[in-house]
């Protein structure tokens, strides 16, 4: 889930080398994706009214289904 949230973010941004994504477990099992990318590039992946954001949770979300994860993606500054 990892690799397709990067995947996802480098199409979006114009600076796909600066898309960062940590990845860790909490206590309940719940894996934790926290995307992070150049400044500029915020606004490309947050969207309009957060729909890109909402879209790429969705996405990722339907992936983990596969795999019978609970998968949350924060967005960090």
């Amino acid at each position: 889930m990892r690799e397709l949230l990067v995947y996802l973010a480098r199409a979006l941004v114009d600076q796909p080398d600066r898309v960062e994504v940590e990845q860790f477990e909490e206590d309940d099992g719940t894996l934790v994706l926290e995307l992070s990318v150049a400044d500029d590039d915020y606004g490309q992946v947050i969207g309009r009214g957060g729909r890109t954001a909402q879209a790429l949770r969705t996405v990722v979300k339907a992936a983990a289904v596969k795999d019978n994860r609970r998968v949350l993606v924060d967005i960090v500054e």
